[in-house]
């Protein structure tokens, strides 16, 4: 293909990844919506920003559907808790009334 001619098979692969992409931003939307949610509930009820047992059960749990997805565990596992580090911060600010 020419600089000119875009190469159409390579358009279309990245037309899909950009749909998952949106689809991506917009489902960590809605989860940090919930989050929030859960994150005033917390403050409102003086419970703690964080639960390490349900954290690390949910770890377990989508470390397990990664891979039955065929997609590295490690990965998934960093991913989701760099997401858990967000979602904790969150609630901390929620406690301080932020």
């Amino acid at each position: 293909m020419s600089e000119t001619q875009p190469d159409p098979v390579l358009a279309g692969y990245r037309a899909s990844i950009d749909n998952i992409d949106a689809a991506l931003i917009h489902i960590l939307a809605e989860r940090f919506r919930i989050t929030k949610a859960v994150g005033a509930y917390k403050a409102e009820n003086a419970l703690p920003a964080s639960d390490p047992g349900r954290e690390e059960r949910q770890i377990a749990r989508l470390r397990k559907l990664a891979e039955e997805a065929q997609l590295d565990p490690e990965f998934s596992e960093k991913f989701l808790r760099f997401i858990i580090q967000e979602v904790i911060r969150h609630h901390e600010q929620a406690a301080e009334g932020k």
